[in-house]
């Protein structure tokens, strides 16, 4: 069995990926470990540099009613606070709301899925891939995307780099019900980490925080280093205290790895995460994904025709250029931003810099997002 593109992960970026490709005529099998809709580890908040184009691929969310986000909050561990607008403004929607709206909408313009499955390897002869499912099908195609977040099975197949760092960060995330103000996005700062909390569509709110492996191995559980280390920030222990918690346990994911990352390996195309991940300063991951598949998909129907020769060394070069020139100083500037957050004395010099000059901090805000597409 074939397909002119197989797309490897099922998120923003895969799904992007596939609405750009299908609407042009190609044929897109993606292929997701889980099945729809169901919740990822993230920040739920993406900034309105995405909005033209979802809204020129029928692709936005109107009718689940996101929140409108407009201000941004930001604490230190020892509770020093300061507020700022955000220039650009967002919006928070939960991943299991709009993961599902896209797959959705892919399935309506001729997309296949194969979900619940794994994808074991990828093969590269002959100018064509064989993609090797976990049952045992075997899947060609002159294309492969890869769009499988964080950490994949993949990432191992191909012996990327960064697999083989390890990395002390670990992301946890739940939906809570609190009080709160649903136009805010705040950034809680506590040891060696920090808390996202916004709202979503409905009355749930976002909370997720990037925290340290290396305290959850000294305190043992989540819940125990939550207890001794999260809550000592006042703000966030508030939250703790006086909210509704509605997971029966918290999305965790392990390793979470901000080192740079190839946009092509192995003549994989790499989308989203897989082609590198941002600090999630203000949860722009999910801008970038879409971002960078929109510039992947367009770049496929310029040089690829199912019909005719065309050259794939050109397709890899001009994405490679394409991604780095739009990211990699957006990136590169989340790291060195992030130096800012996770330590008491950072934090506050963080919340000090953003009183005493705004102009400062609306500029550090401004490299964490894009601009309008």
């Amino acid at each position: 069995m074939g397909y002119d593109v197989v797309i490897v992960g099922g998120g923003l970026a895969g799904l992007t990926n596939s609405l750009v490709l299908a609407k042009s005529g190609l044929s897109v099998l993606v292929v997701e470990k889980k099945a729809y809709p169901f919740h990822r580890v993230c920040g739920e908040y993406i900034s309105n540099e995405v909005l033209p184009f979802l809204k020129s691929m029928g692709a936005y969310p109107e009718e689940l009613e996101p929140a409108q986000l407009k201000r941004f909050q930001l604490t230190s561990v020892a509770g020093k606070q300061m507020e700022m607008p955000l220039d650009l403004g967002g919006w928070g929607i939960s991943r299991y709301a709009l993961d599902e709206f896209l797959y959705r909408r892919a399935l309506e313009l001729g997309v296949t899925f194969r979900l619940k499955t794994q994808v074991e390897d990828v093969h590269f002869q002959d100018n064509q891939f064989e993609v090797v499912l976990a049952q045992g099908d075997i899947i060609f195609s002159p294309l492969v995307i890869g769009a499988f977040g964080k950490r994949s099975k993949v990432d191992k197949v191909l012996d990327r780099q960064f697999i083989q760092e390890r990395s002390d960060y670990i992301g946890v995330k739940y939906h809570i019900r609190t009080e709160f103000p649903g136009d805010v996005i705040a950034l809680h700062n506590f040891a060696g980490g920090y808390c996202g909390l916004s709202k979503v569509e409905g009355e749930r709110y976002n909370m997720c925080y990037l925290g340290s492996r290396k305290h959850l191995r000294q305190y043992g559980s989540i819940e125990a280093m939550e207890e001794a280390v999260v809550k000592r920030n006042p703000y966030l222990k508030q939250v703790y205290e006086n909210s509704e918690f509605l997971f029966e346990k918290p999305e965790v994911i392990n390793e979470i790895n901000f080192k740079p990352k190839a946009p092509v390996e192995g003549h994989i195309l790499m989308s989203g995460d897989s082609a590198g991940l941002i600090t999630p300063l203000c949860g722009n991951g999910m801008a970038l994904a879409i971002h960078s598949a929109k510039l992947l998909s367009e770049l496929i129907l310029t040089h690829y025709s199912p019909k005719e020769t065309w050259d794939r060394e050109v397709l890899e070069t001009e994405y490679a250029k394409v991604w780095k020139k739009h990211f990699a100083l957006r990136l590169w500037a989340g790291r060195k931003i992030q130096r800012l957050f996770g330590g008491e004395s950072a934090s506050n010099l963080a919340v000090n810099l953003g009183k005493r000059t705004p102009w400062v901090a609306r500029r550090m805000m401004a490299q964490t997002h894009g601009k309008p597409f």
